[in-house]
């Protein structure tokens, strides 16, 4: 088997909800094209996001009433909040190419947050039927990672939230991903205390890399590093 190609990483920084579909948009309109699949890293500003197929029945509160805005989106599962001290990445990959099926493709974002989580002395283990990446070490098991995806055209978007330092009181006017029974967490709150950011950027890409077979190539500079093999 050919090896797969690189993933150019784009590193956005804190972005409005809607500057990220804008660049996933023009991401995938170059996968499309035969051009680099990419990786976006970056955080939100605070904002909650309903899946396309979600109902308003996991909201808490009235929506006027959240302390943040509320966008309906394209992508599979319920609400979720993102915000500052979370980490989203957003692959845009050619699935099609990589011979992954929708269920294949999910199970290996989880992967790549439950080997991201390992190096971090975080056990993140899967909920069978529940999508995402949870931590059960004590008590019930507290959602740690939300995953949700749309693939058009053999072409992926949308993808994974992991909370590293969130203010999980963003999560109380919610249900969040519409799982009653479950509670959300953090690496600071499992630990103790918040690895810093850019420490946990570098585990996830360096899953990203292993779990999917290539190397992980940073965009923003022109010689185009490898970051991550």
């Amino acid at each position: 088997m050919p090896p797969l190609p690189a993933i150019e990483v784009d590193r956005l920084g804190t972005v409005t909800y809607e500057d990220g579909l804008a660049w996933q948009h023009a991401a995938a309109a170059t996968v499309r094209a035969g051009g680099p699949e990419r990786l976006a890293i970056l955080q939100h500003h605070p904002v909650y996001t309903l899946g396309a197929r979600a109902s308003r029945s996991s909201l808490r509160v009235a929506e006027e009433a959240l302390p943040a805005p509320l966008v309906v989106t394209t992508r599979g599962g319920d609400v979720t909040f993102h915000g500052p001290g979370q980490l989203v990445a957003y692959p845009v990959l050619d699935v099609r190419r990589r011979g992954l099926r929708p269920g294949d493709y999910v199970r290996a974002l989880e992967d790549i947050v439950i080997r991201a989580l390992g190096g971090l002395d975080v056990a993140g283990v899967r909920w069978p039927g529940r999508p995402g990446v949870w931590v059960a070490s004590v008590g019930e098991p507290r959602k740690v990672a939300a995953i949700g995806v749309r693939i058009e055209q053999g072409v992926s978007a949308h993808g994974l939230a992991l909370n590293v330092s969130t203010d999980l009181g963003w999560f109380d006017p919610i249900v969040p991903c519409g799982i009653a029974d479950a509670g959300v967490t953090s690496i600071a709150r499992e630990r103790g205390v918040a690895p810093p950011f850019e420490t946990v950027v570098d585990r996830v890409l360096e899953a990203f890399g292993a779990v999917l077979g290539s190397a992980m190539v940073d965009a923003s500079v022109e010689s185009r590093e490898p970051v991550h093999a």
